[in-house]
């Protein structure tokens, strides 16, 4: 199956899996894949994520987190740059999602992370993601 926007897959997966209410939800592997299970686990959104070998290329498990009342801690997951419409920001422009409620992802030159460490270090580069 030819997959044209591995990461809208993903954070599909995510959002498909929080509202069938899942525990865990299972992907296709990839470096940046693994790079963006990182900040979600660093800023509380899944409680983590494993790397499994299936025998070919491998597998991305990312377990899920709920609250009290067994919703999940995700409430919206949206993928922002695209393959057809690349949205990238300025270290001045890189965007507050909810007010600091929740965090933004970009691609930088220094790597993936959050718009929280990109306006610490002043950096610019792809939104890929927003997540509240």
């Amino acid at each position: 199956m030819s997959m044209n926007d591995p990461i809208a897959d993903m954070l599909t997966r995510i959002r498909n899996a929080g509202h069938a209410g899942h525990r865990r939800v299972d992907m296709p592997v990839s470096t940046l894949k693994i790079e963006i299970g990182r900040i979600l686990t660093e800023n509380n959104f899944i409680h983590g994520y494993k790397v499994l070998d299936d025998g070919r290329h491998g597998l991305l498990r990312v377990y899920l987190k709920y609250t009290d009342e067994e919703r999940p801690v995700i409430r919206s997951l949206q993928r922002v740059s695209r393959p057809g419409l690349r949205r990238y920001v300025g270290a001045d422009e890189v965007p507050k999602v909810r007010s600091g409620m929740g965090i933004a992802i970009l691609s930088t030159s220094k790597g993936v992370m959050t718009d929280r460490e990109a306006r610490a270090g002043h950096i610019g580069g792809e939104i890929l993601a927003t997540v509240f």
